[in-house]
């Protein structure tokens, strides 16, 4: 369960990276972070050492679904959860797949994506006009976060990691 104020590296000269979160004992495995989540987001980070699983947990083409849920500015409305479903291309161009956006209520909601682009969900939702000021992923796949500490790792059970492998050999 990363806390804000870590980078998703393995290693930064001027930074505090994800990998001191993990115990001593693991640091030995060659652990790689599965993705990124932004130095301000929080929430659940896989970690591995079998690259060819940790490729297919990233790629768009294997559709991983990665939910978060984000506190921010404003209210999101049908048109919003529409445009998520229809795809967004952002100010920059950068063109991003169909999300799912479900409000729930005043400023929070939950976006499942099932790709991951640089700062994605807080550019999707600015691009709405809805200015991110929480962000956690509380899902990846059929892995939820749960009642983990902050801060906190653990590790997966072998019918966890089975799911993980099948879900992505699709």
């Amino acid at each position: 369960n990363k806390p804000a104020g870590y980078v998703t590296a393995t290693e930064d000269a001027s930074e505090r990276t994800v990998m001191e979160l993990l115990p001593e004992a693991y640091r030995n495995f060659d652990l790689k972070p599965v993705g990124r989540l932004d130095k301000a987001t929080e929430g659940l980070l896989l970690f591995t050492n079998d690259g060819d699983l940790l490729h297919r947990l990233i790629s768009p083409k294997k559709e991983v679904p990665k939910v978060y849920y984000a506190r921010h500015e404003g209210t999101a409305v049908e048109a919003d959860v529409a445009a998520f479903a229809a795809g967004l291309t952002l100010r920059d161009g950068t063109v991003c797949l169909g999300a799912k956006l479900e409000p729930l209520g005043a400023g929070e909601s939950l976006i499942t994506v099932c790709e991951g682009k640089y700062h994605q969900v807080r550019r999707m939702m600015a691009s709405r006009q809805m200015t991110v000021t929480y962000l956690q992923r509380r899902q990846e796949g059929e892995l939820v976060l749960g009642d983990l500490p902050l801060g906190q790792v653990r590790l997966l059970s072998e019918e966890e990691i089975t799911q993980l492998d099948e879900m992505t050999k699709k």
